[in-house]
């Protein structure tokens, strides 16, 4: 009798498992779940589902990357399509996340070779853009790849082939004007404990795209976030299987599918929300809330309360220093300055040891108390995501260079809301304000070219001598600070990339001041060593004459230093470009060498330039400059920065207020999620 009762038992749960099954299969090319308990998908990499009926694409693992595809492929080309799905990301950190997830349609269920990070488990580093992949994808990004000329950190993409999106626009839904509110888009942020809905909808006929984005428990809005008119059948192939594909990078991430409609040829069937599984995060809370209501007895709430008051009584002092770690600081650990040695070096940041202030926060003096070591700290906000991503991309890259010319980071610290850099202390400032704001006592020649011969030597460290390649793409005087001794060290990594030797760079985002910008950055959008080099060119025509690259004059009339110099020189007269204020106690053979290799770096044609070994030797007489520079297309010169000036989208470095030490001020434009560069 048992036996019999639980066979029965077995054939109704068997039954109930094939109908539930066959409900979410597909029926003329349409399916939904409402949660994945049971799903025939197809997974690889970190993808699971959980217990509960969550489909989770990552896990709290770095650097790794899930995919979830429907099992059976559809014929797409040519014809409409429709999905929606519900989903969420659960950051480690509630202002910073790790690479999002995307709806991909694709020739294959196995992306072999694609990468984590900012590839999002669609590409690898090499193919992106290939037509051959017939992947497009829409994209929800939580990390900003200049790279990829991401829009911010927290975006709506679509892409073809490529993760450079087609089209985006800021994470947002559109309101109506119910509630007495104004119509528009409202701002949403793509990860936090509230799971969204995204809506993909093409139309074959017409060759439209629609991507729309809501919260859950908020209607369909009536207006797409983004609406892009795409002939898919030009892209996709035959065969196209449909799924999600989800990527950490140094920062984990927890990315969750809650529930999925598709249709082929009509409108995804609608999900309903009451059937979808319970996040995680509103579980762990529910249980906790349920075991203080039941469970909590007034003994142990006594208890707790003394408990407290004794930590807080014996820890009040250590709370005033308190530090922020996180998982990162393993590996760069041994940089960290405690707060309480930078609050006592510099007097508890004390007015009197302000330095300077900016957008970023403010850079004061210091004297470390156990090594008597003189710093700069710079106190930087954390009011918003960038902050941290900033932070760590500094420490962890332009950190570990090391020159008795470049400005050295010595360390960091964190405390509640703000990051702190340590710097060597530079005395005597930048050299911008020694150059043009008529200083009481102006550099002697002699200074100027021990100046220039120790950032040549400290770039020639950064292009070559060094285990990565520096790119610094924004050299001039006021990133120039000097030290006690009037020398010269090379400051303001904040828009340095490195890569590997033997590799490319990848920087297609153009940035540096205007003057500096080699011309062939407007058409290549590619910084190379010999970039540097023509902002290095210009720096020596800057040092030696004692005028900025671009000035406009009271008459109205624009000089442009360059041009003046080589007419100068055309007329064997070239010394008398050199700054009046350094007197006539000059080496004129120094001078007019600083001046013809000024003009040979600004060379309008990158290959004509001197690479920074080469100019090295010219500087120390180890090698002749050529006799034909004259000779070498320099009738390119005219107007080349004059029309390259007018169209570069270019960040203007600006001096700090008060002590000139523009080296403190450091603009990072990069995160620490993007790789190899």
């Amino acid at each position: 009798m048992v036996a019999t009762l639980l066979l029965t038992s077995s054939l109704v749960v068997m039954i109930i498992s094939h109908l539930a099954s066959a409900a979410a299969a597909p029926t003329s090319g349409a399916f939904i779940y409402h949660g994945f308990s049971g799903a025939d998908l197809s997974l690889n990499g970190m993808a699971a589902v959980d217990p509960g009926g969550l489909l989770r694409l990552t896990n709290n693992t770095r650097q790794s990357m899930g995919h979830a595809f429907f099992p059976t492929p559809f014929n797409i080309v040519g014809r409409s399509f429709s999905t929606a799905f519900v989903f969420a990301i659960l950051s480690q950190y509630p202002d910073v996340s790790a690479h999002g997830l995307a709806f991909a349609l694709s020739p294959s269920k196995d992306l072999v070779g694609a990468l984590p990070s900012q590839h999002l488990g669609l590409f690898d580093a090499t193919d992106s853009g290939n037509s051959s992949d017939h992947i497009v994808a829409v994209e929800l990004d939580t990390v900003q790849n200049l790279e990829y000329n991401d829009i911010d950190d927290n975006h709506v993409g679509i892409d073809i082939n490529d993760l450079r999106s087609v089209d985006s626009a800021p994470a947002s839904y559109f309101t109506d004007t119910s509630a007495g509110a104004a119509a528009g888009f409202k701002n949403l942020s793509l990860f936090g404990r509230r799971p969204l809905q995204l809506w993909v909808e093409y139309d074959g006929e017409a060759t439209r795209l629609d991507v729309t984005l809501s919260p859950v428990g908020v209607a369909k809005p009536p207006v797409p976030l983004l609406s892009s008119t795409i002939n898919l059948s030009s892209f996709l192939a035959d065969e196209t299987y449909v799924g999600f594909s989800a990527a950490t990078g140094a920062v984990t991430a927890l990315h969750y599918v809650l529930g999925w409609s598709f249709s082929l040829g009509g409108r995804a069937e609608e999900i309903d929300v009451s059937k979808l599984p319970s996040l995680p995060l509103a579980e762990g809370a529910a249980m906790k809330q349920r075991h203080l209501l039941h469970v909590a007895l007034p003994t142990a709430l006594l208890i707790l309360i003394l408990v407290v008051i004794v930590l807080v009584l014996m820890t009040a002092r250590k709370m005033k220093y308190a530090e922020e770690r996180e998982h990162w600081e393993l590996e760069y650990g041994p940089h960290r300055i405690s707060y309480k040695d930078l609050y006592r070096a510099t007097n508890g940041f004390a007015d009197e040891n302000l330095l300077g202030a900016g957008g970023f926060g403010r850079v004061y003096r210091g004297v470390l108390t156990e090594s008597k070591l003189e710093v700069a700290v710079k106190r930087v906000s954390n009011e918003s995501r960038q902050g941290v991503k900033e932070f760590v991309a500094e420490i962890e890259s332009i950190g570990r260079v090391r020159h008795r010319n470049l400005v050295q980071l010595l360390g960091y610290s964190r405390w509640r809301g703000e990051l702190l850099l340590v710097y060597d202390y530079m005395p005597n400032g930048s050299l911008d304000k020694y150059l043009h704001d008529r200083p009481e006592v102006p550099l002697g020649w002699s200074q100027r070219f021990r100046i220039i011969k120790g950032i040549a030597a400290g770039l020639l460290y950064l292009h070559e001598e060094w285990e990565q390649v520096v790119l610094h793409r924004d050299i001039k005087a006021s990133n120039v600070l000097l030290d006690r001794e009037f020398s010269g060290r090379l400051g303001d990594f904040g828009l340095a990339r490195l890569y590997d030797r033997g590799s490319n760079a990848q920087i297609t985002h153009v940035v540096g001041t205007l003057g500096y910008l080699a011309p062939e950055l407007s058409r290549t959008r590619i910084a190379t060593t010999s970039s540097d080099v023509y902002a290095f060119g210009a720096f020596l025509l800057e040092v030696a004459c004692g005028r900025r690259p671009v000035e406009l004059k009271t008459s109205g009339v624009e000089l442009v230093l360059v041009d003046w110099v080589l007419d100068l020189l055309k007329e064997g007269a070239v010394a008398e470009a050199r700054d009046r204020r350094m007197g006539d106690d000059v080496a004129v053979e120094e001078v007019e060498l600083v001046l013809k290799l000024g003009l040979l770096c600004s060379h309008p044609v990158p290959m004509s330039r001197p690479s920074m070994r080469q100019a090295v030797q010219f500087l120390s007489g180890d090698a002749p400059l050529p006799a034909d520079i004259l000779d070498n297309d320099m009738h390119l010169f005219g107007s080349v920065m004059r029309n390259t000036d007018a169209f570069v989208d270019s960040t203007i470095s600006r001096p700090m207020e008060g002590s000139g030490l523009s080296a403190y001020q450091f603009t990072i434009s990069e995160t620490l999620f993007s790789s190899g560069r």
